[in-house]
């Protein structure tokens, strides 16, 4: 919220008062009303007294109880490895934290949040709870603080605060200071309640309204707007200023606003004409409409990406149902997302790789939205987008969402061929990095299967590279060499240039390193490298440059083996891949540790094992680089001191871990 925050003076004393004496607070209110505002300013201003600080999960976004915990886990930094059941994790991830956990629009889950909330605030005893609701959660202990609207007259004049503040960024030119108009702002704050999106829409009319006409017209208009059987009298002021603000915009304005309605999360512009484009509103014209609903404060600026509260995104959708597009734009909307995931895996192997990376990551809500259409509406597509998520959901921490989605996905009755066996694929490395290998090595015998049925290269080399990494992850690597070996010969007359070649070689690397072929897994590693440079991608290099520290280290050259892990982790930040990044915070430790500085090894290693404990990985990595940490650990203690090593590994593990992970970073080099 970019927005300033004007008076609340009481209400932010009654909220601070509260998270003192009750470890749940739920601020209750109409929409539109600024419990998010005021939540989010409470939590800044007590942030110093809580030593784990304040976490935010937005679920203005959410639309199924079921994606709940897997957002509140995203929203606090826990990006779970395991096969425990999400909310176990969020429960030990919180256990020993003093922090404040802010919950926003928790009416649109609200059985979920009231047994999630329940579970939290007793596995957790130092954790406080501030959440927004347009209802009480209805949890045992919990305090509720009513948010009035904005002051007005003899109580105070908040509200036409807040008026002349957003008059001199909507319309600077426009002056306020005659008595007549002084009287239409307050007259027009009065006939709103002063409710902060109300008074803040009637503001971005004036641009093209005097403060007069603006009275006036919601005076003449006050009750007839909408349909009371879909707004509560008691939102009658914020339903008038919407219903006004719809009213004045342009046909296609408003045919725009309700077409947005379909996303779940920001968008860009790109997405918008896609999706919304049709009939009389044309591609062309969406990026100045869009601009103008900006203007309206219909939309919000989030970047380059555009974003509707969750209140006007309601109203839109009523109306997107009025108009009985609701069908179509949902269509329209889920084919423009798997369109997204088929290019993503058609850039992967490319210079961008790390946009992708970035655009999937930013439309995760809407991604999902469209696998959920697509699983009811058109499974074959539903299987296809599922499997190239695979390519980025497991590796950026949504293990949890990836097998469900996939093994949904699966259970429907679809063809057989290239896309199923690419979804078998994304569902085993999945159930790999969960550590549940059995499940695992059960799904690659039948992705191997289906291989042989398509008769295709990239099949054969997925169902290769997930049977590799699972025998790999289990300490088998002559197996996983044979395997990913064998399926990269067998396409040798044609090698495929994308993803499943690229994740091929990383494995076969790896098991020629953990089976001590060193000279060979150096050679390896290196071709590995050069072929990524090449197409500029950042995953398979970023390995790459992890065998290549490993063997650097393993051979006595520490400073080189320095610069690849630092190499690995600027690649793994880039693309947000989080168990790369403790991965090659390990490595990093070991290389600083064997030059002889202990301190900087022991911090390194803090910000390692936080990561790893976010990731909740049941190995820390392949089964061999266990006792060479240890060696690594007892060098750099023997450098440092007990005391000294415990200091500053303690220090890590408490700090932030991007800011332990930026620090890590300080010094990277290109070898």
């Amino acid at each position: 919220m970019t927005t300033s925050f004007i008076g609340r003076g009481s209400e932010l004393v009654a909220t601070r008062r509260a998270l003192a004496d009750h470890r749940l607070v739920t601020l209750t209110g109409t929409g539109g009303v600024g419990k998010s505002r005021l939540a989010l300013r409470a939590a800044e201003e007590v942030r110093g007294t809580y030593s784990d600080g304040v976490w935010w999960a937005d679920l203005s976004h959410l639309y199924d109880d079921r994606l709940f915990t897997a957002m509140v886990c995203d929203a606090v930094g826990l990006l779970d490895h395991s096969l425990r059941r999400p909310v176990e994790a969020l429960c030990d991830w919180l256990a020993d934290r003093q922090v404040v956990l802010v919950l926003d629009c928790c009416e649109r889950v609200l059985d979920a949040a009231r047994e999630l909330v329940g579970e939290l605030l007793t596995a957790a005893p130092r954790l406080t709870i501030l959440a927004t609701s347009r209802e009480p959660l209805g949890v045992i202990g919990e305090f509720c603080l009513e948010v009035p609207p904005l002051s007005l007259g003899d109580d105070g004049d908040e509200a036409v605060l807040l008026f002349r503040e957003r008059c001199a960024a909507a319309a600077p030119d426009v002056s306020l200071d005659s008595p007549e108009s002084a009287g239409a702002v307050a007259d027009i704050c009065r006939r709103l309640e002063g409710v902060p999106l109300a008074v803040e829409l009637a503001c971005a009319r004036l641009y093209e309204n005097s403060v007069a006409e603006i009275s006036e017209r919601l005076t003449s208009r006050l009750d007839t707007l909408v349909d009371e059987s879909m707004w509560p009298v008691r939102h009658r002021a914020l339903r008038t200023a919407i219903g006004w603000s719809h009213e004045l915009c342009a046909p296609l304005e408003r045919l725009l606003w309700a077409r947005l309605s379909v996303f779940r999360g920001p968008v860009d512009e790109a997405d918008v004409q896609s999706v919304c484009a049709g009939g009389p509103l044309s591609a062309g014209s969406i990026p100045a409409i869009l601009e103008r609903l900006v203007a309206q404060s219909v939309l919000q600026r989030d970047g380059s990406r555009y974003r509707m509260l969750d209140t006007l995104r309601e109203y839109g959708a009523m109306w997107l149902a009025e108009l009985g597009e609701e069908q179509t734009l949902a269509g329209r909307h889920a084919a423009h997302f798997a369109d997204m995931m088929a290019q993503a895996q058609a850039g992967w192997l490319s210079p961008q790789q790390v946009t992708w990376y970035g655009r999937i990551s930013e439309s995760h809500a809407d991604l999902r939205a469209a696998l959920d259409h697509l699983l009811t509406e058109d499974p074959e597509t539903a299987v296809e987008m599922a499997g190239r998520t695979g390519l980025f959901w497991p590796c950026c921490g949504h293990l949890h969402e990836s097998r469900d989605y996939l093994q949904r996905a699966l259970a429907l009755d679809t063809e057989k061929g290239p896309h199923r066996t690419q979804a078998l694929w994304a569902l085993g490395i999945t159930l790999t990095l969960q550590g549940d290998h059995e499940a695992a090595l059960r799904i690659g015998e039948e992705c191997t299967f289906a291989a042989w049925q398509d008769h295709e290269p990239d099949s054969v080399l997925f169902a290769a590279h997930t049977v590799g990494l699972t025998r790999l992850m289990t300490g088998h690597p002559k197996i996983a060499y044979a395997v990913c070996d064998r399926a990269l010969r067998a396409c040798e007359d044609a090698p495929p240039a994308g993803p499943s070649y690229m994740c091929c070689l990383v494995i076969r690397a790896f098991a020629l390193s953990a089976m001590g072929r060193l000279d060979e897994a150096y050679r390896e590693a290196s071709s590995l490298r050069r072929i990524s440079l090449r197409h500029g991608e950042h995953w398979a290099r970023s390995y790459a440059d992890h065998q290549l520290a490993f063997i650097h280290l393993l051979q006595g050259r520490p400073e080189y083996a320095e610069g690849h892990a630092r190499s690995m982790l600027a690649s793994k930040h880039d693309i947000h891949d989080s168990l790369g990044i403790a991965l090659g915070l390990d490595l990093l430790a070991g290389t600083i540790a064997v030059q002889g500085d202990g301190v900087e090894a022991a911090r390194t290693s803090g910000t390692g094992d936080t990561y790893w404990r976010m990731l909740g990985h049941p190995n820390r990595g392949t089964p061999e680089l266990g006792a060479l940490r240890e060696g690594w650990e007892r060098r750099a203690r023997e450098s440092a001191g007990d005391n000294a090593y415990e200091t500053a590994y303690h220090r890590a593990v408490e700090d932030d871990a991007e800011r332990g992970l930026a620090h890590a970073l300080q010094g990277h080099f290109s070898p």
